[in-house]
C-alpha cells in the first residue's frame, strides 16, 4: 500500500538531491539497527518524506555519518541521522508489518506471512516505545479490514481509515504542530489508498479481489478517470495546505518537490503505461 510519496529527481537541484539521499541512507542505517538486514529491506520513500518533514519543522541537528554501502561499494556514502530518524524507522517497521499481514490475508502468501513473523519481536518492542501510534495503526487496520470484508463501496470511508492511521503516525509529538501534522497525514493517507486502488484495479478485477473503485469503473470509464484524477488532486491540495500552514524553512524545497510533483510520478507512469497498452 505504501511507497507512493516519491521525490521527482528530474526537478530536484543537485545539492537537494544529495541531501535527500543522505536522509534516505540515514533511514536505511537506522532500519538496520532496528531490525537487521530484514529491516533494511523495508526502506521506503514515504517514511523518508516524514523524516525530512519532521527534521525541517523541528529544525533538528543532524549527525553526519560516512559509510560503505554493500549495494554501492565503490565509494563512501553519507547518512544524516537525527532524533526523528529512529521514529521514522520504527513507524516504517510498524506499517510494513501490517502491510505484510494484510497481503497474506488477501493472497494467502506464506512468504509474506514468514516476513511478518520475522518482524514480530521488533514490532512488539516498538509498541512499547510508541503505544499511541501503534494502537492507532492496529485500530484503523482492523476497521479497514472489516470494511473491505463487507465490500464497502464508499471509498471515502475505506480511504479514511488509512488517512486516520497516517495522521496518527505524522503526530510525532503532541504539541502545537500536532493538528497540522495530523491533517497532513490524513489527506496523504487517503491519497495513498486511492492511488493504490487505482494501480491495482485490473489485477483485482482478474482475481476477483475487493477494490472500492470497481463499481465506478464498470459504470463509466470516462467518469472513472475524471473522478480519480480530481479526487487525487483535491486530497493532495488539502495535504499541501496543511504543510504550508507550518513554518518549515529547512528542506522546504525538497518537501515541496515531493508534494507538488513527486507524488504524481507514479500516477503519470500508470497513465503512460495504459496509453502504451492501448
Amino acid at each position: 500500500m505504501f511507497g507512493y510519496i516519491n521525490v521527482n529527481r528530474k526537478e530536484l537541484h543537485a545539492e537537494d538531491e544529495k541531501t535527500y539521499q543522505a536522509y534516505y541512507c540515514g533511514l536505511c542505517q537506522q532500519l538496520k539497527k532496528e531490525g537487521g538486514i530484514k529491516g533494511q529491506m523495508l526502506l521506503n520513500y514515504d517514511m523518508t518524506f516524514l523524516l525530512i518533514l519532521l527534521t525541517g519543522l523541528y529544525e533538528l541537528d543532524n549527525e553526519e555519518n560516512a559509510f560503505l554501502c554493500p549495494v554501492h561499494p565503490t565509494r563512501r556514502k553519507t547518512a544524516y541521522i537525527n532524533a526523528a530518524t529512529e521514529y521514522a524507522a520504527a513507524m516504517d517497521i510498524v506499517l510494513s508489518y501490517h502491510s505484510l499481514m494484510d497481503d497474506y490475508e488477501d493472497d494467502g502468501s506464506h512468504i509474506k506471512q514468514t516476513m511478518a513473523k520475522a518482524l514480530r519481536k521488533d514490532y512488539q518492542r516498538i509498541a512499547i516505545r510508541y503505544p499511541r501510534q501503534v494502537s492507532a495503526v492496529e485500530t484503523y487496520m482492523k476497521r479497514l479490514s472489516e470494511a473491505e470484508a463487507r465490500k464497502e463501496t464508499n471509498i471515502d470511508i475505506v480511504a479514511g481509515y488509512t488517512g486516520e492511521m497516517l495522521g496518527a503516525i505524522f503526530q510525532w509529538r503532541e504539541d502545537e504542530w500536532s493538528k497540522d501534522l495530523e491533517s497532513m497525514g490524513f489527506y496523504m493517507g487517503k491519497f495513498i489508498y486511492l492511488l493504490d486502488a487505482y494501480e491495482d484495479l485490473k489485477t483485482d478485477q482478474k482475481k476477483g479481489n475487493y477494490n472500492p473503485l470497481l463499481t465506478l469503473q464498470v459504470e463509466s470509464n470516462q467518469e472513472y478517470e475524471t473522478f480519480c484524477r480530481s479526487t487525487l488532486t483535491c486530497l493532495m491540495s488539502e495535504c499541501a495546505k496543511s504543510f504550508e500552514r507550518m513554518p518549515v524553512l529547512q528542506h522546504a524545497e525538497i518537501l515541496r518537490n515531493i508534494l507538488y510533483s513527486g507524488v504524481w510520478t507514479k500516477y503519470e507512469y500508470l497513465q503512460l503505461k495504459e496509453k502504451k497498452r492501448k
